[in-house]
């Protein structure tokens, strides 16, 4: 399943990139950072450091079979796609989506989840991806069609997506 859209490309994550996906990952714990602690910057480095190494090994090992891309616009790094697109042999796996926050709210994001809605419902698929309730993207989960099907902790919430042809 090749996702193509106009000035947006991924690659495929390399070990140089290592620096760039922390610093992905980091924006995204940022502000819960900034309101819910009162670390230095240097302990909150090593939070996202750590946090970071975590993530990155778990996904590495718990999705073989997911692909691991940093995409692209115009050739500059703006975020990072982790999918698999036959996971667990029933459908596309999310696993994670991320924009880095000056290139939020330019549909980048958007447009990446339509194509790979689009791809799925060419393949008779479903879409799942785990969305922390706080989430500012969850609004446009819920706009693309994506329901709750589940929850773990009272945080993340498993959220589906199905073409009409699965129904």
């Amino acid at each position: 399943m090749n996702l193509d859209i106009q000035d947006i490309k991924f690659r495929d994550i390399n070990e140089n990139d290592i620096a760039l996906l922390r610093e992905i990952y980091g924006s995204t714990r940022k502000e819960e950072l900034e309101k819910g602690t009162n670390w230095n910057d240097e302990q909150k480095r090593l939070f996202i450091e750590h946090q970071f190494s975590a993530q990155h090994e778990y996904y590495q090992k718990n999705y073989l079979g997911g692909k691991f891309y940093v995409i692209e616009k115009k050739n500059i790094p703006v975020g990072r796609l982790y999918i698999d697109y036959f996971f667990e042999n029933k459908g596309v796996r999310i696993i994670d989506i991320t924009i880095l926050p000056e290139w939020r709210n330019q549909s980048i994001g958007s447009s990446i989840l339509k194509e790979i809605l689009k791809k799925a419902a060419d393949s008779n698929l479903s879409v799942t991806i785990h969305v922390e309730t706080f989430n500012p993207a969850m609004e446009l989960y819920k706009r693309l069609g994506f329901i709750k099907i589940s929850e773990t902790n009272g945080v993340y919430h498993l959220m589906e997506w199905r073409s009409k042809q699965i129904e």
